[in-house]
């Protein structure tokens, strides 16, 4: 009997929130984004909710325009080691660069963060943005790759980590006293990969955990990153602004999973919102209008001035629409418009909407209100097909994780939408997942 289909849910933590005025709240504290018993309460409000996981972003460079809550943080595989210590069954989920890095020592340090959670990490696989024009030059280059570059580096990078994580068979490690036999030498194996972008030897010196290795989550948007997801993640984050556009990606990308020969169904995604939630729908708009009220007009032109380095946008405020501006036809060369240029063309937004649009801080009027409305359009995307489940990124924390465990998760499980209790330890066991089979194991039963 196949198990019931359930909403699969992940808490996006960063700082005080997603919305860029949040650290301004009067009950904020600003410097959350490197408070650890701060993360770790979040992190315990979020497994009381049986969230599936919860979600660390990151950036390798930041600039004058970066949000407030990323100019000052801790480094992902850094926190969900330390987290691992504080939780006992939800899934922390890293972000990790393919670009910046080599493939050994992040293969190392995932299935280390793996170990030490006892099966609950995920790598959230990106190959960098340059938002800061800054990225390169951090890591002595002085320009950075190329998108299709990027690409096809991610795609080797990802084969030869989960390459490494296979390096020692199950039962390798043996350890005999009596004879003195530390490990089984046939259960040891070298990759000995060459390749375009890397040579690696192996093998890796940390064998796998109760999950197998982390699980691999993707959000990529261009064509190669849905290429690149469909191929190997498990998790696929997207985002959305309505139903009709959600369910299109949905069916495009599960039939690109299929094209893969992968089972779609084992590959869940995950709609981010940023709902806004209060008593009445009243008090709900309130909530919004304080958050907005609280960010500078110069913040959010500074910020689009340099997202759009094609317009000079010291002739506009806050209040000018896209038409007006150029945004609804403008070709740009920041290759994250193309997701936001459907919605701004079709809805004309001002550039303060364009802005909570781009950095993920409102989802729309449908999800502001209470929580009864906020379930009911989870449960209308769910159930018609648009998403397994949802990132949410609460524009206030602790806040809008707060109102979310409160008042939507139980609103969910009494519709037997959502899981009443954890019945699995590893975060593979939360997607109803199994272990993945180590390749040299295959090998080895092959007649």
């Amino acid at each position: 009997m196949s198990k019931k289909r359930e909403i699969k849910l992940s808490a996006y933590l960063v700082g005080t929130g997603m919305h860029a005025s949040s650290w301004r709240l009067p009950a904020a504290s600003p410097g959350a984004s490197v408070d650890i018993d701060y993360y770790r309460a979040l992190a315990a409000t979020a497994e009381r909710g049986k969230f599936d996981m919860v979600f660390l972003a990151d950036s390798l460079a930041i600039n004058e325009q970066s949000h407030p809550n990323i100019l000052n943080r801790f480094e992902p595989l850094t926190l969900i080691a330390a987290l691992a210590g504080s939780t006992s069954r939800i899934g922390l989920v890293a972000t990790a660069s393919t670009s910046y890095v080599e493939p050994f020592n992040l293969a190392r340090q995932l299935l280390s963060a793996d170990r030490i959670s006892r099966g609950r990490a995920g790598w959230n696989i990106v190959t960098t943005r340059d938002l800061s024009g800054n990225t390169a030059r951090n890591f002595g280059a002085e320009s950075h790759y190329e998108l299709e570059h990027r690409y096809r580096r991610a795609e080797e990078f990802v084969d030869v980590v989960r390459g490494l994580w296979d390096s020692w068979e199950d039962g390798a490690f043996v350890y005999d006293k009596e004879t003195g036999r530390f490990f089984d030498p046939s259960r040891l194996h070298r990759i000995r990969h060459k390749g375009e972008f890397f040579s690696v030897e192996g093998p890796l010196n940390v064998a796998r955990s109760e999950q197998g290795y982390p699980l691999l989550v993707q959000a990529g948007n261009s064509d190669a990153g849905q290429q690149l997801s469909a191929r190997v993640a498990e998790v696929v984050f997207a985002i959305k602004f309505n139903f009709e556009d959600a369910k299109e990606y949905y069916d495009a990308f599960k039939r690109k999973v299929a094209s893969f020969g992968r089972n779609p169904d084992n590959v869940y995604i995950l709609q981010g919102i940023a709902p806004v939630i209060g008593a009445t729908d009243e008090e709900a708009q309130a909530k919004k209008k304080r958050l907005e009220a609280l960010l500078p007009d110069e913040t959010i032109l500074g910020f689009l001035a340099d997202y759009f380095k094609e317009l000079d946008f010291s002739r506009f405020t806050p209040e000018t629409t896209a038409a007006e501006a150029g945004l609804d036809t403008l070709q740009a060369a920041n290759p994250d418009y193309r997701k936001h240029q459907p919605v701004i063309a079709r809805e004309n937004p001002t550039l303060r909407e364009i802005y909570s649009l781009i950095i993920g801080s409102f989802s729309g009027d449908h999800l502001v209100g209470t929580p009864e409305k906020i379930a009911d359009t989870l449960e209308q995307w769910f159930l018609g097909g648009a998403a397994d489940g949802f990132m949410l990124m609460a524009p206030a924390l602790p806040e809008g994780l707060d109102d979310f465990v409160n008042g939507v998760v139980p609103i969910l499980q009494a519709r037997g939408l959502f899981r009443l209790e954890y019945e699995g330890s590893t975060l593979r066991e939360h997607f109803s997942l199994p272990v993945p089979p180590n390749r040299f194991s295959a090998v080895r039963s092959q007649p």
